[in-house]
């Protein structure tokens, strides 16, 4: 059976785990999805994403999604922050993943990773929030595919610094105090986008083998730019 793993289910995450797994069950796709997040979900959360109690986040919504969905797919929730102890059983040879998490540290982990498997597919959304210099209106999409041990692309660190040195830490390193007073606040419409960029980048490697590398969303200039790299 084939494994989907999905790695953050906040803003983003929790749109493309619901429209996936619908898109999956329409198909009659026996796939196990697993669902992946140590985070909770917040009353201040309301305004972007859609939950029914305060409660983890992966917990909440695999029950959710395997209530509408479990008589075709598999969901394996998974109440856990990414860590270098835990990525074994997370993301296994022959894995499609999708990254939404929104921070650096957790992203090369997960770069990282998977440059050390054979075969495996990753398609990794996030967005600016709203801070310092930044109106939280802009997000990307990046696709890292390898096949038989070659890399068909580039991994997440290679055009992005930002990635490759973080200047953050994994939420799993950081104290309760350091997970509450993070985070900038996002916008409802660009976690949407992306996570709309992320699932057109799969249907399109399913059905047309997009060769596109990166996405670069800006909901203001309602643009969507794929970018080819070599």
């Amino acid at each position: 059976m084939q494994r989907i793993d999905l790695i953050g289910c906040g803003g983003i995450g929790g749109h493309v785990a619901r429209n996936l797994c619908r898109f999956l069950h329409s198909e009659r796709r026996a796939v196990h999805v697993v669902v992946v997040d140590g985070d909770a979900y917040e009353e201040r959360n309301r305004s972007r994403m859609s939950f029914t109690a305060p409660e983890n986040k992966a917990l909440l919504l695999g029950r959710e999604l395997a209530a509408e969905f479990g008589d075709v797919l598999t969901i394996e929730p998974v109440p856990e922050y990414v860590a270098a102890a835990n990525l074994a059983s997370l993301i296994r040879n022959g894995d499609l993943v999708f990254l939404a998490v929104d921070n650096h540290a957790t992203r090369r982990l997960v770069d990282e990773w998977c440059a050390g498997l054979g075969d495996v597919t990753l398609i990794s959304g996030g967005n600016d929030g709203i801070e310092d210099g930044q109106d939280g209106t802009y997000g990307n999409v990046q696709v890292v595919r390898r096949v038989e041990g070659r890399a068909l692309t580039s991994t997440l660190g290679r055009f992005h610094p930002e990635i490759r040195e973080p200047a953050d830490r994994p939420p799993a390193e950081l104290s309760c105090a350091e997970l509450a007073a993070g985070g900038a606040p996002q916008l409802l419409f660009t976690n949407l986008a992306v996570a709309s960029a992320m699932l057109n980048a799969f249907y399109g490697l399913l059905r047309a083998g997009a060769s596109y590398e990166e996405v670069y969303v800006d909901i203001v200039k309602n643009s969507v730019v794929p970018v080819e790299r070599k």
